[in-house]
C-alpha cells in the first residue's frame, strides 16, 4: 500500500516552520516558555491542526525528540511547542544550553493520521511493515511507544525495529499478546541544511 501523504508544504512554508522551531528554542532559552505563534500571520496551510515531532541533533547525534501523535494544535504552534519540548523537556537529555543553540540541527516531521494494523500474530505484523516508510505505534495495557520512520535509518530489519520498539515501551523484545494494538503512520519530514 503506498503511503498516504499527510501534508504538502512548499519550500517557503518549510523554511517558515524551521524558523519558528529555532525561534521557539531561543525564546525558551530567554524566557523559559515556548514561542506563541501569531496564527493570523501564517499561511492557511500552517494554521490547520497537525501532529508533529521535532528532532534535534548535534554532530549527528540525537539531542532531543518530542512531539505529539495526535493533531491538537495548529501546525505552526505545534512546531513551536514541540521544538521547545525537544530542547527542554526530553527526559533523556538535560535542558539545551545557550552554547548549544548554534550547533543543533532541527528536523520537523509532520505525521499522517494513524492507520490500525490488523495483525493477529507477530509474523503478520512483521510482514506488513514497510522499512524506511512506516512509523509504528504500539500499545498494550499501560505500555506505549513509537518510532518515527526515520528510525529505520539506524535499524535495518523489521524484526529489530519491532524488538527495539517493544523494549522502548518497557516490554520484552519477544513480547506478543492478544491485547497488543499497532498503528502505522507516515511522515513528511524536512530539516535545516
Amino acid at each position: 500500500m503506498p503511503p498516504s501523504l499527510c501534508i504538502e508544504l512548499s519550500d517557503t512554508e518549510q523554511a517558515r516552520l524551521l524558523g519558528i522551531a529555532r525561534q521557539s528554542i531561543a525564546e525558551g532559552l530567554a524566557s523559559g516558555r515556548a514561542l506563541q505563534v501569531d496564527l493570523e500571520q501564517m499561511q492557511e496551510n500552517l494554521r490547520g491542526r497537525a501532529a508533529v515531532f521535532i528532532t534535534l541533533t548535534r554532530s549527528g547525534e540525537l539531542r532531543g525528540c518530542v512531539g505529539s501523535l495526535q493533531a491538537v494544535e495548529p501546525l505552526a504552534q505545534a512546531v513551536a511547542t514541540s521544538a521547545f519540548n525537544a530542547a527542554f523537556r526530553d527526559r533523556r537529555f538535560g535542558q539545551l544550553r545557550d552554547d548549544e543553540l548554534d550547533a543543533i540541527r532541527i528536523e520537523i516531521s509532520v505525521l499522517s493520521e494513524m492507520e490500525p494494523i490488523d495483525a493477529d500474530s507477530r509474523r503478520i505484523l512483521l510482514d506488513s511493515l514497510q522499512p524506511g516508510v512506516d512509523g509504528l505505534l504500539l500499545e498494550d495495557g499501560g505500555y506505549r511507544s513509537t518510532f518515527l520512520p526515520k528510525v529505520w535509518e539506524k535499524i535495518g530489519s523489521a524484526e529489530e525495529f519491532l524488538q527495539q520498539l517493544l523494549l522502548k515501551a518497557g516490554l520484552g523484545a519477544g513480547h506478543w499478546s492478544n491485547t497488543l494494538r499497532c498503528h502505522r503512520y507516515y511522515t513528511f519530514s524536512f530539516a535545516e541544511k
